[in-house]
């Protein structure tokens, strides 16, 4: 999250260090599970120890100004490796903190705050009402106005837990391994602008009786899953996947899963859409939509609790990497309305991403709504994926 300068002389003297850390102290009060640490109980089942040990949190001055960050500001962002500290490395989400926080604040005036969260704790909505908290109490606010439920055992396994569903997103065992195509040392980020123009110009790629009831995740997601695909030139029968990120908390779903307002676990699941690689290569971009439509519409209340009796019965299996794609989109967390009471930041959003993730970023370029979509690929791979877009978004259909 970056705040550029205020102009504002009031706002010019509060640090944001102190403003930042007192209000998170006090949020921590409502939010006190963030303080343990995860241990391990009766057949690996994770449980939070309430001990009170508290965050990490790091503040740090930079002499980086507001401006030297680009323009426009969006990732990746220059210095992001000098400015950021690197948080300590853990073998385990065990006896680790839950959160970590960094502010830092830059020569200009402005500041930038840096997060560090464990996903069993809370997904991106919970990190976003948690943050919201922390802006209220820092404008003086008493208490949160969204009050946190804790509530975890709403989304316990079953019994007898069952598998009712596929879940091709998952590693067949928690004892196996797996990596990722490419090594992250060898991948640069890039992030994408999809405007109006862009959505239109794939739309065009897409036969009618799919681009008339396609959502734009839909399509970003097809068009982006195919043009990585080509770029990373795989072997026609390898099997690959796009992963896609759906959150428990949508109004299809909230009432199956009776999610009382103010919870703020972790309610992610995925489903993924599989191919053999020539065959999504060789095939019309509408093959592509039409298997994210599919993998989309199977998830509902049932394949969440699906999942929840998978991690009991297998024992927290890792997501599969090799050939997948996950895609997240986060233009719905609301992180851009967090205000520690010098306004809303000018990016709130992830700073980068791995080799297997890509993220829809909810985004202004030059006055124009749109979607930031930003990925991590080799250098070569991340030309070839530029050219296989520009082919779709230039180019229409049929020439």
């Amino acid at each position: 999250m970056i705040k550029k300068p205020s102009m504002e002389l009031e706002e010019k003297e509060k640090d944001p260090v102190k403003v930042i850390k007192e209000a998170l102290g006090r949020a921590m009060v409502y939010y006190y599970p963030l303080a343990g640490r995860l241990k391990e109980g009766p057949d690996g089942k994770l449980l939070v120890d309430c001990n009170g040990e508290g965050v990490l949190f790091i503040e740090a001055d930079a002499d980086v100004s507001f401006e030297q960050l680009g323009h426009p500001i969006q990732p990746p962002f220059p210095y992001v490796d000098e400015i950021l500290s690197n948080f300590p490395s853990y073998d385990s989400v065990l006896g680790r903190p839950l959160l970590l926080i960094q502010v830092i604040r830059m020569s200009c005036g402005g500041f930038i705050l840096a997060i560090n969260f464990n996903h069993v704790m809370f997904d991106g909505f919970g990190l976003s009402q948690f943050l919201n908290t922390c802006g209220e109490i820092a404008k003086g606010v008493e208490k949160p106005s969204i009050q946190p439920v804790w509530q975890r055992e709403l989304l316990n396994a079953r019994n007898p837990p069952r598998i009712t569903q596929i879940h091709h997103e998952y590693l067949p065992e928690a004892t196996d391994i797996d990596h990722p195509n490419f090594h992250q040392s060898e991948a640069i980020n890039r992030s994408f602008f999809f405007g109006p123009n862009q959505i239109m110009a794939i739309q065009n790629h897409i036969p009618p009786h799919l681009s008339n009831t396609c959502t734009r995740f839909e399509l970003l997601t097809a068009c982006v899953w195919k043009c990585r695909t080509l770029a990373l030139n795989m072997d026609p029968e390898e099997d690959v996947q796009v992963s896609c990120v759906f959150n428990g908390r949508h109004k299809n779903m909230i009432n199956d899963l009776s999610l009382p307002l103010g919870y703020y676990g972790n309610v992610i699941s995925f489903s993924a859409a599989v191919s053999k690689a020539g065959v999504l290569c060789e095939k019309p971009l509408g093959y592509a939509m039409e298997l994210v439509k599919t993998a989309k519409s199977k998830m509902n209340a049932e394949y969440i609790r699906s999942v929840a009796d998978l991690m009991v019965i297998k024992r927290r299996p890792g997501d599969k990497l090799k050939g997948n794609f996950i895609v997240s989109d986060i233009t719905r967390l609301v992180l851009e309305d967090v205000d520690f009471g010098w306004g809303l930041p000018e990016y709130a959003g992830p700073p980068m991403t791995s080799t297997y993730f890509g993220y829809n970023i909810k985004y202004k370029s030059k006055g124009e709504d749109g979607i930031l979509v930003l990925i991590c690929l080799p250098l070569s791979v991340m030309e070839r994926f530029q050219q296989e877009l520009t082919k779709i978004i230039t180019i229409p259909r049929g020439t």
